[in-house]
């Protein structure tokens, strides 16, 4: 595992403690990197009203856009699964907006162990402005 895996890793599992899920109780954690280094991190916080409801990745990805950032070099998600966690659909497509084609996105289990594909792997038709 390289050293910016490993510095996602511990952002996204740092957040995932914040997790706000008294609904569904399936906490979540996410952290990216923009091309200068910066780590954002974000954690899913969940809202009665479950269409209010924010993804952890999409927490972080608006945090980056509030600092006037517009370019995730890689990204990571984790959540207290079995199976390597990968964004939903909503997150896949914002996840797009923000990077190349070939961004890492990694998919970790609640063990930390690391699928990498890339955000055209996992939305491979995406609606972008950067076709």
């Amino acid at each position: 595992m390289n050293e910016n895996i490993k510095k996602l890793l511990d952002a996204a599992r740092k957040a995932k403690e914040n997790a706000y899920a008294p609904y569904s109780h399936f906490h979540v954690g996410a952290a990216l990197m923009t091309e200068d280094g910066n780590i954002y991190s974000g954690c899913n916080v969940e809202n009665t009203s479950y269409g209010l409801t924010i993804c952890a990745e999409r927490n972080a990805i608006f945090k980056m856009a509030a600092e006037g950032k517009r370019l995730i070099s890689e990204i990571l998600v984790i959540g207290d699964t079995e199976e390597f966690l990968p964004p939903c659909g909503a997150c896949r497509q914002v996840i797009a907006e923000f990077s190349e084609k070939e961004t890492p996105v990694y998919m970790c289990n609640k063990n930390g162990d690391v699928k990498q594909s890339t955000v055209d792997d996992i939305i491979p038709y995406s609606f972008t402005l950067k076709q």
